[in-house]
């Protein structure tokens, strides 16, 4: 006699897993609203000023979520814009929750092009510093000139100016200049040993339990 095996379908095989690169960030103990507000400014910001240091940032974004297989999470660009849109500065600003996994990616993805971009990241800063040890106008240097000028564009053209912050900023160059800069060495702080993983856990500085 023949003994019949039944092999039952996998339910969970339709259900996608997770990003393994997702792994590479630890998971911090959660308050119960999620990601804050605070967390999700700060993600953007740092998103903004890649933007500002290429053209066509958007679109790499996107291609490095593919490359990390993080396109699941950030599927397409308006999947991405309404991450990005979670910011409360924004002036399209999306009421939702952002998950940890959805924070993890834009982290990700951020880290990974802003090691692209280490080079041009470092002589933008020594520019900077050597413009500064001189007592010149940050707008003597071309490059550096045209970061801020596209920082500054992109910032005004997508924060709301009837937040108090972002008018304060949006009143003086000087003030967006030195955020667009200190997001600058935000970068190349994440370019280093474990500054992925630094920059993230620096995202729940009091944010947590």
């Amino acid at each position: 006699m023949n003994d019949s095996v039944s092999v039952m379908p996998n339910q969970s095989s339709s259900v996608p897993s997770a990003p393994l690169v997702l792994d590479n960030l630890p998971d911090p103990p959660m308050l119960d609203r999620g990601c804050s507000l605070r967390m999700k400014q700060r993600i953007d910001l740092i998103l903004l000023a890649l933007e500002a240091l290429e053209l066509g940032g958007s679109e790499e974004m996107l291609a490095t979520a593919r490359e990390l297989g993080l396109n699941q999470i950030v599927k397409n660009r308006v999947i991405l814009w309404r991450l990005r849109c979670m910011n409360p500065w924004r002036r399209a600003h999306v009421r939702s929750a952002m998950t940890l996994s959805e924070a993890k990616a834009l982290v990700i993805i951020a880290s990974y092009r802003s090691r692209q971009l280490t080079v041009p990241i470092r002589q933008l800063l020594l520019a900077e510093q050597q413009i500064r040890e001189k007592g010149l106008p940050l707008e003597q240097h071309f490059r550096l000139s045209e970061y801020l000028e596209r920082f500054r564009a992109h910032f005004r053209s997508r924060m709301n100016p009837r937040r108090a912050r972002v008018t304060a900023y949006n009143s003086d160059d000087r003030e967006l200049n030195e955020l667009a800069l200190s997001l600058l060495g935000q970068l190349l702080f994440c370019t280093g040993t474990s500054g992925m993983q630094r920059f993230w856990i620096g995202l729940f500085d009091g944010e947590v339990a």
